[in-house]
């Protein structure tokens, strides 16, 4: 996959600092290694160099026994040559394939077919007539068919499943290559074992499949207006630097034309132990973690690693315009080049508070002109994160008949103000603060903690300067603010028109013809069985008990508080939970929404937003189809003062009908813009359809005559009763129990009788009495597919089988659907499967199963996966790594912090009154593969299923459409339900 962060705090050093200076210094441990150190570092981070160059960092929080790993490599698309693009991702994708040691049967046998692919590859990017191509690339095909007899395909995936880790992944961005695993703490040794082979060497196994998968990325690359934009940004903004003259994944030519030789040769050039980091945070003994590392590490061979050099870009002198178009919603990005994130510099900082200033979310220009004000759709900023430059994006959707240029012109007013200085004083204060409050949250995060380490060594800036950042913000004046902005914001950005409209350039990589390869799902490398066989001493799992990890107590009006401790720092959060929602009442989202635009006698709402910022507390009011949830969080010394904020604003919102008129007219446009969003299409309204007919929880929604009709009391009253019904209290902070219920019986205004909560409709799965399949147009270059079929009703009894199949068939990259529709065929970038397990007792689980392929597969995939859910393979060895897989998890899951109020929330919902992971532990620990067998058996084999899929009509086979039942396009009104037809329809 590619990656590319757009966090706000991505220029910013990972860690809170707490006053002084931030010396290094060097210590040793009680092992022999030397590490270094940084005052005042709250990670109390410990920085090793081995002697071959390799860096580690390391950092013990023991919130659970688990660690976050990242293995960074200094090197990304950037560094690919120009003649051959993409080849960083796509070696990113074979460093999963396993080595000589892994991932093969006989590699002396299997070398030599490799080799001959190789070789064949070579040849291959020479020819140029098409009928040449295409017979000589069935030759590759059959070659790479004999290979795979002497391959094991996902022994990599299925190890590091084995072992327990979670989230495995890797990405690759324009500057760096980051492989990704969760591990549990016990683990560490057979993680390290595994990845230092998996470093020493690249074996392209099964590369032609896994080109096919590639290509399928690079599809829907090409679906994605959002990359067209950027694309077309970069382009014009670096004429002379990779980052504009090359994408990460790739031309198309380049694709076509692989070359496993430059691949091995960019491998051995950058794979190296002095351009990588291990990034390590968790449950760890950094001592013994060090040792383990050199251990396994510290004989790989360092080697010169190339400078990275470009020419400078020449400055922009006046506005460079471009276009594209794309089916979603118009909008426009403009883009100014500014320093690189390498640099760290005091420019850099000032960047980023010009970012914020213009957009917080909250009280930034942008956030209280444009959007408070409603004269767009919706506008912000980020800075887009390169090491060698950045680009600070602004971005802003248009209003209905609003055009792309009014809405820059809006932007550019805000930019002008920026320069001007006309922002509030006291406004980079509470950036500042921001900061910190974001920072202290990332320090309860491994992944936060890891993530910092990758940066911070990726853009080769010292850990002392990295972390040393919010210090020196706070330096940083207006006067400074406002002269960086005068130079660096002129005439001198790229803007971007994204237009809705055919796409005049729309391109396919057009799929090669393959044979199935072989899996050999039940053979083992002598690797494989060297590191199942170690002892590994399991991890004690500890489940929730309800009873003593969470307190209760009642305030006024006998509602209950429910209470966890906040025992790492001084941030709380509130949450007031009704059980309303939008099933309860339609137009509770729209009072909702309108909330967000209101004030009270004493503020607009400009000026609470802006109180909330100052607080550093953040506000909000979400309502979801059952349940509204009020949240507020923040600095508890600030708690009092944003309560009685948020409890005048909820009580005392003060109703405005121009501001509604508005809302309504925007709502509108994002109505309109929702149709022309193909997840939402998919995901949202073919999917609801398939579940639950015509009549379901996205078409029971108010249609826009009705929006039209609405009044601002109707809405007001709905607000101002919200804390008036039946309700809990959720809290997770560092104040006592007794001292949170005071302050609520305090401030929180409820009257002495609460009313009860209306009843809500309810919405049932439907059973699939006759098959059909729903579709809707998109233009775009894949297809995407989700079979859906009606399950039993919610039974508890039922979670651990269903835990377990879905990670023996459809959960992981070791899962029997991604190893028969990716690895062996190359039919999808994108497959998975899963039985679902109903939200809460009462409803229905469901079985769902999504493809998205190119159209010209539709017909393979459609029947590969069909075949899957009929008669999925039994495979002894895929199961033990499923089952081993699963307990792992469960014996190192912790669930802390809010996380367990909020599980007991969910327990409730389903009828529970314990934990329900300890029922699953001990019910997977004796199940066998029989077991699973017989769950698919009496609950997915021979099910009927709707399909829904959304795809270009010209490009869908509606013969192969029709084997799957009566098919039946529906409108985009169909779907959403935001015509003016009543909102009640005639079932179908």
């Amino acid at each position: 996959m590619t990656y590319t962060n757009v966090i706000k705090t991505a220029l910013l050093g990972g860690a809170l600092l707490f006053g002084g200076c931030n010396a290094s210094e060097m210590s040793t441990g009680e092992s022999s290694f030397p590490y270094k150190t940084v005052k005042n570092d709250p990670l109390k981070t410990r920085i090793y160099t081995l002697d071959n160059g390799l860096k580690v960092y390391l950092s013990e929080y023991k919130d659970a026994p688990r660690i976050q790993t990242y293995i960074a490599v200094k090197a990304g698309g950037k560094n690919d040559p120009a003649t051959s693009t993409g080849l960083a991702h796509y070696l990113e994708h074979i460093m999963f394939k396993g080595t000589s040691h892994f991932g093969t049967k006989d590699w002396a046998q299997e070398s030599v077919y490799l080799d001959s692919i190789e070789n064949m590859f070579e040849h291959y990017k020479t020819l140029d007539d098409p009928a040449e191509r295409t017979a000589y690339y069935a030759k590759i095909d059959q070659v790479s068919n004999d290979a795979s007899k002497f391959s094991i395909a996902n022994e990599y995936d299925r190890m590091i499943g084995m072992i327990g880790a979670k989230g495995t992944n890797a990405y690759t961005t324009e500057d760096r290559t980051v492989y990704v695993n969760d591990i549990p703490a016990n683990e560490l040794n057979r993680w390290l074992e595994i990845e230092s082979d998996r470093f020493r060497e690249i074996v392209p196994r099964l590369f032609h499949t896994e080109l096919e998968a590639v290509y399928e990325e690079k599809n829907r690359a090409l679906d994605s207006d959002q990359r067209k934009v950027f694309e077309a940004m970069f382009t014009a903004m670096f004429p002379n630097h990779p980052y504009g003259t090359q994408t990460v994944i790739g031309t198309i030519d380049h694709l076509k034309n692989p070359s496993i030789t430059e691949i091995k040769k960019y491998f051995n050039k950058y794979y190296r132990p002095n351009n990588v980091a291990i990034c390590l945070s968790g449950d760890l003994d950094p001592d013994k973690t060090i040792e383990l590392i050199d251990k396994y590490f510290g004989s790989w061979e360092a080697n010169d690693i190339p400078e990275f050099t470009y020419k400078e870009e020449a400055p922009i002198t006046s506005p460079i315009k471009k276009e594209v178009f794309g089916p979603q919603a118009g909008m426009v990005f403009m883009g100014y080049r500014m320093p690189g994130l390498k640099t760290n510099s005091r420019d850099l900082l000032k960047e980023q508070l010009c970012d914020m200033i213009l957009a917080n979310s909250s009280a930034g220009l942008i956030d209280l002109d444009l959007n408070q004000q409603q004269k767009v759709s919706t506008a912000s900023s980020f800075v887009y994160p390169f090491n060698d430059y950045t680009v600070h994006t602004l971005y802003a959707i248009p209003r209905d008949g609003q055009t792309l240029e009014e809405a820059q012109a809006l932007l550019l007013e805000e930019i002008e103000k920026l320069k001007a200085g006309d922002f509030e004083d006291w406004l980079i204060d509470a950036i500042v603060n921001d900061f910190k409050k974001s920072e202290i949250k990332k320090l309860e995060s491994n992944g936060a903690r890891a993530d910092a380490f990758v940066q911070a060594f990726s853009r080769n800036i010292p850990w002392e300067k990295y972390i040393d950042d919010i210090e020196e913000m706070q330096t940083i004046t207006k006067e400074e603010i406002v002269a960086f902005a005068n130079e660096n914001y002129k005439d001198n950005y790229v803007v971007v028109y994204k237009r809705t409209g055919e796409d005049p350039n729309k391109q396919q990589v057009e799929k090669p013809s393959i044979t199935k390869v072989e899996l050999n799902r039940g053979d083992k490398s002598e690797f494989f069985k060297k590191i199942e066989g170690q002892n590994v001493e399991a991890l004690n799992p500890l489940f929730l008990d309800y009873s003593k990890d969470i307190q209760e107590a009642k305030m006024n009006s006998d509602i209950t508080v429910r209470y966890k401790e906040n025992v790492e720092n001084d941030l709380f959060e509130l949450y007031y939970i009704i059980n309303v929602g939008k099933d309860t009442d339609p137009t509770l989202s729209t009072a909702i929404q309108y909330l967000e635009y209101l004030g009270t006698d004493k503020l607009t709402s400009a000026q609470i937003k802006q109180e909330f910022y100052k607080l550093g507390a953040g506000f909000s009011v979400n309502t979801s189809s059952d349940q509204v949830y009020v949240s507020l969080n923040g600095l508890t010394e600030n708690m009092v003062p944003a309560m009685k904020l948020f409890e005048d604003l909820l009580n005392n919102a003060k109703a405005d009908e121009g501001v509604l008129m508005n809302m309504v007219a925007i709502e509108k446009k994002n109505r309109e813009d929702t149709k022309k969003n193909k997840g939402a299409i998919l995901f949202t309204g073919l999917m609801n359809y398939g579940l639950y007919g015509n009549n379901n929880p996205v078409t029971n929604a108010l249609s826009n005559k009705e929006l039209e009709l609405i009044k601002p009391q109707d809405l007001i009253s709905r607000i101002h009763q919200l804390t008036k019904m039946e309700h809990r209290v959720l809290y997770y902070g560092p104040e006592s129990l007794d001292k949170v219920v005071s302050t609520l019986n305090a401030e929180h205004k409820v009257p002495s009788t609460l009313q009860p909560v209306p009843t809500a409709k309810e919405f049932y799965i439907k059973d699939v009495e006759q098959p059909k399949v729903f579709w809707s147009h998109y233009d775009m270059v894949q297809a995407e597919v989700i079979f859906l079929a009606k399950g039993q009703k919610y039974d508890p009894k039922r979670i651990a089988a269903a835990t377990l199949f879905n990670e023996y068939f459809g959960g992981s990259m070791n899962a029997i659907v991604f190893q028969e529709m990716r690895e062996a065929q190359g039919l999808a970038y994108s497959v998975f499967s899963k039985y679902g397990v109903a939200s809460e007792k009462g409803k229905s689980d469901y079985t769902l199963a999504y493809i998205g392929t190119q159209s010209d597969k539709l017909t393979e995939a459609m029947a590969g996966m069909k075949n899957l859910l009929e008669n999925p393979p039994k495979n002894d060895q895929s199961f033990d790594a499923a089952k081993k897989a699963i307990l792992s998890k469960l014996e190192s899951e912790r669930i802390t912090k809010s996380g367990v109020l909020f599980n007991y929330e969910t327990a409730l919902k389903k009828g529970n009154d314990h934990d329900i992971r300890k029922d699953v532990y001990e019910a997977i620990k004796t199940m066998t593969i029989d077991d699973v067998m017989k769950f698919h058996s009496d609950f997915i084999k021979g099910k009927d299923y709707n399909v829904c899929v959304v795809g270009d009509r010209s490009k869908l086979n509606m013969e192969t459409l029709a084997k799957y039942g009566q098919v039946q396009e529906l409108s985009l009104n169909d779907l959403f339900g935001f015509d003016n037809k009543p909102r009640v329809k005639k079932e179908q």
